[in-house]
């Protein structure tokens, strides 16, 4: 990709990890890791809050997803907002949102104030992290670029394991016998020291540079149709499927098929659409969607329904399950860290062997659902399998034209956020559907492994598309 505008603060390509280049991408990584570790910290957390708070099993997904949705929903607008107002102020706006309820969220009285700040925390985190991949564009070229967006993506799929081993050390140390709460309160200090460090660190951007008004047309019609399609999802096991909830689904529909008229129109007059459909010809960039619709997705539900397991007919402390997933932490590491080092023909073709391996981990998690060495070593393979979820992003991104840049990793980041909540919709309603029929979560451990596993092997599906075509070609 070029570089189009702005170029104060460009890192240059022979070392874009010191000196200013490096505290500013370190800057920016460490507040993008922050949102994303929030998606999945509180999951082991869980079972503590269902006891201080009595709350229902739809007010625990509540928790977990309503931070997601409203993530998800507000991803693409926050992207455009920094075209209008300034990616660095607006990447400050949302930190200091984001600091602010994440406080709230440590001090929620009960379950319900606790859904809705978990809900305006998510849109913090949607305002500030689509800046981050723009100045990242804006301030990054040649190899530095490169190296840039290896962390980043590496940090999006990392944070959410991390989060997983960080709940647990949080909620088993007590602090100030804080409890759960810790799992909010940890990111108060860190939001401090990163708006103390912005305005002296981060470089300036011209607002308004790309012109245009927000499209509130598409955003009132995106927002209700995320909503109205995953709530009754959420909602539907503990209420037993009530008839508003298909009504729900069906709105859904029409809303989106509403904002797909309504983006169409305002590009076919020449505006800025919330997002611009043109993205969408961008060579590989379907795929990617596809795959990183699936992976996020199988990874998130994974979490969800085996930390339940664990604390649950494996009688785990938070830690214990915290830290069993620390094998994927490395694993994932490993491979999100070092693609690069591979012959560039290389690169697209170890995609599906990835996703390959990851569906095989997910069908051998009923199996070996009864613990042990064998479980944790079952988490650093499907770690190691969804480790190529990083090239996925790069190779999805590297044909998009630069003026489309933001649009295009807004429109991944809100799919792969959503593919999280429709997974635990679903393959996690599917989980305690099966836990109570049956009494024991580790028969529903085998029901959901070989769902995951089938979901994975979709992604396979849509990664071999990735892999092939002319640029393969070239790489071979």
């Amino acid at each position: 990709m070029t570089q189009t505008t702005d170029l104060r603060g460009v890192v240059p390509e022979q070392d874009g990890r010191s000196g200013p280049g490096g505290l500013v991408l370190g800057l920016l990584l460490l507040g993008q890791f922050m949102a994303i570790l929030d998606v999945n910290i509180v999951n082991v957390a869980l079972p503590t809050m269902r006891a201080d708070l009595h709350a229902s099993g739809a007010g625990l997904q509540l928790i977990v997803a309503g931070y997601t949705i409203a993530y998800a929903v507000l991803l693409i607008t926050g992207a455009r907002l920094g075209d209008i107002a300034g990616h660095r102020r607006m990447y400050h706006a949302g930190l200091a949102a984001f600091t602010v309820l994440s406080l709230a969220c440590g001090l929620a009285p009960s379950t319900w104030p606790l859904v809705g700040f978990r809900f305006l925390q998510g849109a913090g985190a949607a305002l500030m992290t689509p800046q981050v991949m723009s100045m990242i564009q804006r301030n990054f070229t040649g190899a530095a670029r490169a190296r840039a967006l290896g962390l980043y993506s590496a940090m999006i799929a990392g944070g959410v394991v991390v989060g997983q081993a960080a709940g647990g050390v949080l909620v088993s140390a007590d602090l100030f016998g804080a409890g759960w709460r810790t799992v909010f309160l940890v990111n108060v200090p860190i939001g401090l020291v990163l708006l103390v460090a912005g305005p002296r660190l981060l470089p300036r951007d011209d607002g308004g540079a790309r012109g245009g008004d927000l499209d509130l047309r598409g955003l009132l019609t995106l927002t209700p149709a995320v909503l109205l399609f995953v709530v009754p999802l959420i909602l539907g096991h503990e209420l037993g499927w009530p008839l508003w909830g298909w009504f729900s689904l069906a709105a859904s529909a029409a809303f989106l098929a509403a904002f797909v008229a309504v983006e169409r129109g305002v590009a076919a007059r020449g505006g800025r659409p919330l997002f611009s459909p043109r993205v969408l010809r961008a060579p590989r960039l379907l795929p990617a969607c596809g795959a990183l619709m699936l992976a996020p997705g199988t990874w998130g539900t994974f979490l969800f329904t085996t930390t339940l397991h664990l604390q649950g007919d494996l009688r785990m402390t938070p830690l214990r399950s915290g830290l069993a997933f620390v094998p994927c932490v490395a694993a994932f590491a490993l491979v999100g860290l070092n693609w690069q080092r591979l012959p560039a023909r290389w690169h697209r073709r170890v995609i599906p062997v990835g996703f390959t391996i990851a569906a095989a981990g997910y069908l051998c998690v009923g199996p070996l659902a009864g613990g042990g060495a064998g479980y944790e070593a079952l988490t650093a393979v499907i770690g190691l399998g969804l480790g190529v979820m990083s090239i996925v992003m790069t190779v999805g991104l590297e044909h998009v034209p630069a003026g489309d840049a933001a649009d295009a990793s807004g429109l991944l980041l809100t799919l792969m956020q959503i593919s999280q909540v429709i997974g635990i919709a679903t393959i996690g309603t599917l989980f305690l559907t099966a836990a109570e029929s049956s009494g024991s979560t580790r028969h529903a451990e085998y029901v959901t492994g070989w769902a995951l596993g089938a979901v994975a092997l979709v992604g396979t599906v849509c990664t071999v598309l990735l892999a092939s075509g002319p640029a393969a070609a070239r790489d071979a």
